[in-house]
């Protein structure tokens, strides 16, 4: 009797620390404003966290977004798998505005019941680069319009990334295909 009671309050104490979450105490700043027709388009990914839903993906990343009637987002995210010449992989899904005075903060649905946070937190002016994260740190990533980046650039945005508690030492960069 003893022992349920004890197993019952332990999986109250992991059911409330989960759904507190694990994020850290200095909450995770957007851009102050996103244009939602700016950002839609073709997206190279430059560098990323490693991640175990993309440890399939080996280089060619690329994330499209597209308007769809009802106001939300068609997310096509696609990759090589095992060599930049391998065999494409992708997986749809679709975003959501949940910060309508910034549109920076975005939710996706990959899967019926997986919902990820999308927060773009740093920002080109022209849009040909932005950098996405989320509140608890885990996931980063950054993109450009192009499949390469200036090192100028790149290292600029890696300079800011300790400002916001991320360590640019994680981030892998991702390999893109000739010609791309």
């Amino acid at each position: 009797m003893h022992t349920n009671r004890y197993i019952f309050i332990g999986a109250l104490v992991c059911a409330s620390w989960v759904s507190s979450g694990c994020a850290p105490v200095n909450p995770l700043e957007t851009v102050p404003y996103v244009e939602v027709q700016q950002y839609l388009g073709l997206w190279y990914e430059i560098a990323r966290y490693p991640n175990t839903f993309q440890r399939q993906c080996f280089g060619g990343v690329t994330a499209e977004y597209s308007l769809r009637d009802d106001g939300r987002i068609t997310v096509l995210n696609k990759c090589r798998e095992d060599s930049l010449d391998g065999p494409e992989s992708n997986i749809a899904g679709v975003a959501r505005v949940v910060n309508p005075d910034t549109n920076a903060e975005l939710k996706v649905r990959f899967f019926l019941f997986f919902e990820g946070d999308y927060f773009i937190i740093d920002l080109d002016d022209d849009y040909q680069w932005a950098v996405v994260g989320e509140p608890s740190r885990r996931f980063l990533w950054i993109l450009s319009r192009t499949p390469t980046m200036d090192q100028a650039v790149y290292q600029e945005i890696l300079s800011r990334l300790p400002a916001k508690n991320y360590d640019p030492a994680v981030l892998v960069l991702t390999p893109q295909p000739p010609g791309m």
